[in-house]
């Protein structure tokens, strides 16, 4: 039997709608997104190892023991032989240093105390506003081509998936703070998801506008004319998506703890973009036209 995809905007829309009413009321219950130290600040300690070659492992090993599971460690000194710790702020660094200097000691005897300093955030507002500021601008230059390329209300259903795509990506990074964790690469991630998410969207509304003119089809409904479309489309919509989370789930199951926090957004978004670009984005043109062609009779 011949698979034929059917419009399931209203539950699809009810289903989004309900995800990101959990996640604002998540947020206002104060259990917001888990911000990394980027974006909180926190505090840095650095230390001398006396040593040619030393293993970070072993320093994430000790703070793990002192309950320090959050922090970031770099290399740095002329001869690599120091190490940085960025940790959110405890309330009593020195009992910190004492515990975390006691078990590095034991495998580092020659370790030596530098210095300790209060910093501020790396990624503060300008990055955030910079971010929606690219958003916002990239949404405006994809109306544009897509209203040129195809027409109006194609450009604003695409742009109404954009938005559909990033609001579900951030209501799971709320809903899934225990696994997420919203450091710089986090904004990547999110562009890199527009750029996927309208891709899928343009490649449903080229083969809608080939069906629109095509004989024999271009008298049927609208929504009938998506619902074909979307089903040509699908068997290349699926191998693109199965092909690239295979490689992003690889690199979530292998990959270090800051690649996790960048690959986890990534599948979460992926996974929303072929979502709306199929069940959501085309209904949208084909529900505005129409509107559009009701007013245009009355």
């Amino acid at each position: 039997m011949k698979f034929e995809m059917k419009n399931r905007l209203k539950p699809c829309a009810a289903l989004s709608a309900v995800i990101i009413v959990i996640a604002l009321v998540m947020s206002m219950m104060g259990m917001g997104m888990n911000l990394g130290i980027d974006f909180t600040g926190g505090t840095l300690m650095t230390y001398d190892m006396n040593v040619k070659t030393f293993d970070t492992a072993d320093i994430s090993a000790a703070l793990a023991e002192c309950g320090v599971t959050d922090a970031q460690i770099a290399v740095t000194g002329e001869d690599k032989d120091q190490v940085q710790i960025r940790i959110k702020d405890v309330e009593n660094t020195d009992d910190l240093r004492t515990a975390l200097e006691e078990k590095l000691s034991a495998s580092y005897p020659d370790i030596e105390y530098v210095d300790i300093t209060r910093v501020g955030a790396v990624v503060g507002s300008e990055l955030i506003s910079n971010a929606i500021k690219s958003l916002t601008l990239a949404a405006v230059l994809m109306l544009v081509y897509i209203a040129f390329r195809f027409d109006l209300y194609s450009g604003i259903a695409a742009i109404i998936g954009l938005i559909h795509d990033v609001a579900i990506m951030l209501s799971f990074v709320v809903i899934l703070r225990s696994f997420i964790r919203v450091e710089t690469t986090f904004i990547a991630a999110l562009l890199t998801i527009v750029g996927y998410s309208i891709n899928n969207t343009i490649i449903i509304f080229d083969r809608i506008r080939e069906n629109v003119h095509k004989a024999g089809v271009r008298q049927l409904p609208r929504e009938q004319i998506v619902n074909l479309s979307v089903t040509e489309s699908l068997p290349r919509t699926l191998n693109t998506t199965i092909t690239t989370l295979l490689t992003i789930v690889t690199l979530y199951v292998l990959g270090v703890d800051s690649i996790k926090q960048f690959a986890l957004p990534l599948i979460i978004g992926i996974l929303a973009g072929t979502y709306s670009a199929n069940l959501i984005n085309g209904y949208v043109w084909a529900l505005l036209m129409d509107k559009r062609g009701k007013k245009a009779k009355a």
